[in-house]
């Protein structure tokens, strides 16, 4: 397969192969292609689901193609993995899902602060384990940042006995719902 295709972010499109069986019940690869991410309506990023499952755990005798399935940010029930290229400069909306979040940067830096303003900074090939804190993103350097986010639903997190409240990026900034109307 040719990875001409580009991200709107100017990076390299994303290879995504999927296995499954067939009807004697042997592994097969069930597809193939490479898709760019796409521009999100806040203009802060360009992301592409690679996948999404409606249930944790997963069932793989679902057939469906998970990027088909809508999803937010996250999907209550399920599991999600995205691309996100974030462009330089950019930042979420500080926000909280209850989920818990994998974070893997592969190209470039991106820095976690959280809601008190303590800042990391997480380079290339470092992961982020979120757990459902209230956090935000930003690209501090001056070239698009590419990460790997898999986030499978989680219940609240428990503050003396109490569920924190939710405020997923959609629910923050109004930017957001457009920007995840598309999956």
């Amino acid at each position: 397969m040719s990875d001409t295709v580009l991200s709107d972010s100017g990076l390299p499109g994303v290879q995504r192969v999927v296995t499954g069986h067939d009807e004697n019940g042997r592994a097969r690869f069930r597809s193939e292609d490479i898709s760019a991410p796409k521009m999100v309506a806040s203009g802060d990023a360009a992301m592409l689901t690679i996948w999404t499952t409606e249930t944790v755990p997963a069932d793989n005798n679902d057939e469906t193609d998970g990027r088909e399935r809508p999803a937010g940010t996250t999907l209550n029930g399920g599991s999600v993995i995205r691309i996100v290229d974030m462009l330089p400069r950019a930042q979420s909306p500080m926000h909280r899902t209850n989920s818990i979040d994998y974070g893997i940067v592969l190209k470039g830096a991106i820095e976690l602060e959280l809601e008190d303003g303590v800042k990391k900074i997480i380079n290339e090939g470092g992961i982020i384990v979120q757990r459902g804190t209230n956090h935000l993103w930003r690209n501090p350097t001056d070239d698009v940042t590419r990460i790997a986010f898999i986030l499978i639903e989680a219940p609240a997190y428990l503050h003396n006995g109490v569920p924190l409240d939710e405020a997923k990026p959609e629910q923050v900034d109004a930017r957001y719902n457009a920007a995840n109307a598309d999956h």
